[in-house]
């Protein structure tokens, strides 16, 4: 089998790929039966003289690869017809500035494999970057902290080598005895929860974060049956909550009502309340002044998250009275990080760990014939058509 590692084309430039020139080396070691290239790039992390260095083919053209792999999107005029492309395409959710592309895929006769619906026999995600953006995510939350009340200057993560580095930066900062919350319970939240465990910050329970003071900062983090509760008043499991998101209402004031900074690292399902609204952020009582939203649903279930941020320029404000951005630096007003790219401030690192989890569960899919089903399970396109677990694109696709 002939794989193919494609040069990132689209803007801004993305730095990450999903194998680095060591993962590569070990691939070859391990699959004698494959052949692998690496396509040219001048803005991937890992420079093409590094691959070069680990014995690793790198091309101009890898056209006569038979599997392409990539991160983002990949151009129209740069989709090679009749093969078979691994990439986040956007488009599984009926992205609307993306139907062009999953047109186009079906037109090019390509066997189309998005990295988020590669799923194990539990429809479990088995590659992701969410980690990263967690890890990335608290970091600039912080960052917006000390830029909001002037009290410390982090540099931007995207100049920071690794984690190790963020951590380190982070353990230099003073803080007031401040109050955390956090939001959910995967792997975004949990790579949220390393940088905040990494610089042993304490973590408290939901009672004593809501009903005790601190001379330290603290953070607590919090399952959907935390901030949301059934409007009924019934108590039953968080199962209860994802079958029936329509009878909850969010119960996030109480946390809000306490807590200085929210880093926002949930998944939002269709239908589940929205976690605090415009009119909550209004009430005298709505204390939060920085909110790190790494899962940024714009005008969705973290009301002050009106935009996307962007790695230039990733803080604004959101003042609550207007309802428009205003300088986050003014006392009322909200400073929100909502940067929708997150993991690309760590290439390294985001690389490397992705790359491990492909390794590990999609690429012996390649030489034992799909046993596991995941490929199968994975493919959206196959003969210029959707398959059946993806017909429901279909008027997407038709533009209805």
């Amino acid at each position: 089998m002939k794989l193919g590692i494609v040069k990132e084309r689209k803007n801004p430039p993305d730095r990450r790929v999903v194998f680095s020139p060591n993962a590569c080396k070990e691939l070859l070691e391990k699959y004698p039966l494959l052949e692998l290239k690496v396509e040219r790039s001048d803005v991937r992390f890992f420079t093409d003289d590094d691959y070069l260095k680990s014995g690793i083919n790198v091309v101009n053209d890898v056209s006569d690869c038979d599997v392409l792999l990539g991160v983002k999107e990949v151009p129209i005029d740069a989709l090679i017809p009749n093969k078979k492309y691994f990439f986040f395409s956007h488009t599984i959710k009926k992205q609307p500035y993306n139907r062009k592309l999953l047109r186009a895929i079906l037109d090019k006769n390509i066997s189309m494999f998005d990295h988020e619906t590669l799923v194990n026999e539990k429809e479990q995600r088995v590659v992701a970057f969410g980690r990263y953006a967690g890890i990335v995510g608290a970091y600039n939350g912080f960052r917006a902290f000390g830029l909001k009340y002037d009290t410390f200057k982090l540099p931007k993560a995207e100049t920071l080598a690794d984690q190790s580095k963020l951590i380190s930066e982070l353990k230099q900062i003073s803080l007031p005895n401040i109050k955390i919350v956090l939001t959910g319970m995967g792997r975004v939240s949990n790579g949220a929860k390393e940088m905040l465990d990494g610089m042993h910050m304490r973590q408290v329970d939901v009672d004593a974060f809501l009903n005790r003071t601190f001379n330290e900062p603290v953070f607590v983090q919090i399952d959907v049956l935390d901030y949301n509760k059934r409007k009924d008043g019934k108590e039953i499991d968080k199962y209860d909550f994802y079958k029936h998101p329509e009878e909850y209402i969010s119960d996030f004031m109480r946390f809000a009502k306490v807590a200085d900074m929210y880093i926002s690292g949930h998944f939002f399902g269709d239908g589940s309340p929205f976690i605090f609204t415009r009119d909550d952020a209004k009430l005298p009582e709505f204390k939060i002044k920085v909110v790190a939203d790494i899962s940024c649903d714009i005008d969705g279930p973290v009301a002050c998250t009106i935009k996307p941020s962007t790695i230039a320029d990733p803080i604004y404000g959101y003042n609550p009275q207007t309802e428009k951005e205003d300088d986050y630096t003014k006392e009322d007003v909200i400073a929100v990080m909502a940067v929708d790219n997150l993991p690309c401030e760590l290439p390294n690192d985001a690389s490397v760990g992705f790359g491990k989890m492909f390794a590990q569960y999609v690429m012996p899919a390649f030489f034992d014939d799909d046993k596991s089903g995941i490929l199968h399970r994975a493919q959206m396109t196959k003969d210029g058509k959707l398959t059946a677990r993806f017909s429901y694109l279909q008027d997407y696709v038709d533009g209805k």
